[in-house]
C-alpha cells in the first residue's frame, strides 16, 4: 500500500430531503417576485434554488479521512499518535455526547442527520482539547482505520 493512500475516507453529505427543501426555497423566492412579472419570477426561482443548493452542498461537503498517520476531519489535522483509544458511539450514546455529556472544549464535527459517531480522547498534554467527536455513518470502519494506523 502506498504511504499516502487514504485508509478511510467519508463525505458527510446532506440527506436527499434537504435538496427538496432547497428547491422549495427557490419556489418561495419565485412566489415573492410573482407581482413583478414573469422574468423576475424566473430569476427568483433560479437564484433562490441556486443559493439554497450552494448552502446545502457546502454544509454536506465536509470529509473525514485517515491519511498517512493523520486524522483529517474538516479543517482539523490530528496525528493519530495524539489520539487515545477510539470509542464507537451508537445512536443513543452519540446523542448523549452531543448534548449533556459534551465538553465545550472538545473538537466536534457533528451532523445531526448522522446518528452514529466516534469519540477519541486527545492524549497530548499540551493540547487543551479533551476529545474529538466525529459524526460518521460507519464508526466501526473509522475505528478500524485509526487502530490500523496506531498499530504500525
Amino acid at each position: 500500500m502506498q504511504p499516502n493512500a487514504p485508509q478511510y475516507t467519508e463525505r458527510l453529505t446532506a440527506p436527499r430531503s434537504w435538496w427538496l427543501i432547497a428547491a422549495l426555497v427557490g419556489v418561495a423566492c419565485a412566489l415573492m417576485l410573482l407581482p413583478l412579472g414573469g422574468l423576475p419570477l424566473l430569476a427568483g426561482l433560479i437564484g433562490g434554488t441556486a443559493a439554497a443548493a450552494v448552502v446545502v452542498s457546502s454544509y454536506g461537503s465536509v470529509r473525514i479521512r485517515v491519511v498517512a498517520g493523520t486524522l483529517v476531519a474538516g479543517d482539523a489535522r490530528i496525528p493519530v499518535t495524539a489520539l487515545g483509544e477510539p470509542e464507537v458511539l451508537e445512536a443513543e450514546e452519540a446523542r448523549a455526547w452531543r448534548l449533556h455529556k459534551a465538553d465545550p472544549r472538545a473538537f466536534m464535527l457533528l451532523r445531526s442527520y448522522i446518528p452514529t459517531a466516534i469519540r477519541a480522547e486527545i492524549t497530548d498534554p499540551e493540547d487543551p482539547t479533551p476529545y474529538v467527536y466525529l459524526s460518521t455513518r460507519d464508526p466501526k470502519a473509522l475505528k478500524a482505520a485509526l487502530d490500523g494506523v496506531r498499530a504500525l
